[in-house]
């Protein structure tokens, strides 16, 4: 049995249900939605759906489903009973007390689009990843508050290490699904290639209509390794002989299931010599592992695909502090057509905080010219002092405005 672990965004979660009437909670299959939400809200009746049967006539009726199962209530999997989305929306327009709704859902498409009208403007919506690294550790911790709240002391402070996580080899491996982080490392193989396999015979049909699932396979297998990288469709429909449409349409399925994540790039250059595109990860690097028959995370060093990796593993980790946070920042990433790049870059009231990711144990000086020349292309930014995150010691500086710091600090 799993020792339950306690989420980063339990608090922001249990505060926006006492604020709104309807809450979404969306993520990937299998990141612990139904887990956190009934050891978060023990009092709620919970009803998960399932697209092969039609739970206490949801589909066929719902104003009688919901008269039989008052609020507060949970309903998991929301887009196998879509029916109830429109009689949600007419219930909280006649009454708009907090906390009546709880929803879930595994698919974007389903869970914000679903029947003829939105909850826009009547519910709030979260996401959910798999476990971060304070998850893991079980150590409250937000190290990017503490950066975007005041970046100067952030990078002065003193910097502590997780005391209990894995080798960074073994976390790439695993990935961040929940069972996966404490499963023996012999069964993993067979638990990514049955979600793989879960996911596209259950997920992928219900979404869309794809003739050659196998296709679609090999069509995931490509974008687990092109992971970290901007997107083109016209490369992905070339590699795989189909068209950049169908390419853009099963890449926004993987958008839409969360197997995929996109930033946008920063181009704000009156120049135009930064890319527009936008930059793409894979959300869980256990999948990508499996998907590209990686054996071990023995077999990562010296991967060639192991720094794409790293990138998406430590951008998931941002991004999964951030959902805890009342105001996050927004992400972008910047590139120019000469090649000088930023990995991730956070905005937030009006400041801009740069962020390198270097699968190096010890990043030097010459990791920062792609943080050096966005300063000095945009001077007129505030621009915060710089971060390299990767697999180091300690936290060191290695230029006026940027430091080094360790991967797993807490």
């Amino acid at each position: 049995m799993m020792i339950y672990r306690i989420r980063q965004i339990t608090r922001t979660l249990q505060d926006l249900v006492t604020q709104f009437p309807v809450v979404v909670l969306s993520g990937a299959r299998q990141v612990g939605k139904s887990t956190l939400l009934t050891h978060a809200f023990p009092a709620y009746k919970q009803v998960t759906f399932d697209p092969a049967q039609d739970i206490g006539n949801a589909r066929s009726d719902p104003e009688l489903f919901l008269n039989s199962n008052p609020a507060p209530l949970i309903l998991d999997e929301i887009q196998y009973a879509p029916e109830l989305v429109a009689v949600i929306k007419r219930r909280v327009d006649q009454n708009r007390a907090p906390g009546q709704y709880i929803l879930t859902g595994s698919q974007q498409w389903a869970v914000l689009k679903t029947a003829n009208e939105s909850l826009a403007g009547r519910a709030v919506f979260l996401e959910l990843e798999g476990f971060s690294l304070a998850e893991i550790a079980q150590v409250p911790t937000n190290w990017i508050d503490r950066y975007l709240s005041d970046p100067t002391q952030f990078v002065q402070g003193a910097c502590a290490r997780f005391p209990s996580i894995p080798s960074v080899y073994e976390f790439l491996y695993r990935g961040s699904l929940p069972e996966a982080t404490s499963m023996p490392l012999k069964f993993l193989r067979r638990f990514h290639d049955s979600y793989l396999t879960t996911y596209i015979e259950r997920d992928v049909r219900l979404l869309a209509e794809i003739e050659d699932r196998q296709l679609f396979g090999r069509f995931t297998q490509l974008i687990a390794a092109l992971t970290s990288q901007e997107i083109n469709h016209s490369q992905l429909g070339r590699e795989l002989g189909i068209s950049y449409k169908t390419a853009q349409r099963w890449l926004r399925i993987l958008r839409d299931t969360f197997q995929w994540i996109e930033i946008p790039a920063y181009h704000n250059n009156p120049l135009k010599r930064a890319s527009g595109k936008s930059k793409g990860y894979i959300a869980d690097t256990g999948l990508a592992c499996a998907l590209q028959r990686i054996s071990s995370p023995a077999a990562l060093a010296g991967h060639p695909l192991t720094g794409a990796l790293f990138e998406s593993a430590v951008g998931a980790e941002i991004r999964k502090q951030m959902a805890s946070l009342t105001a996050p920042a927004r992400t972008h990433h910047w590139r120019t057509f000469a090649g000088a790049e930023v990995d991730l870059l956070l905005e937030r009231d009006g400041v801009f905080f740069p962020i390198e990711i270097r699968l190096a144990s010890r990043p030097n000086r010459g990791d920062t010219r792609g943080i050096r020349a966005f300063r000095e292309s945009h001077s007129h930014l505030r621009i915060a002092q710089g971060l390299i995150i990767a697999p180091a010691e300690e936290k060191i500086q290695v230029s006026d405005t940027e430091w080094v710091l360790p991967w797993d600090t807490v």
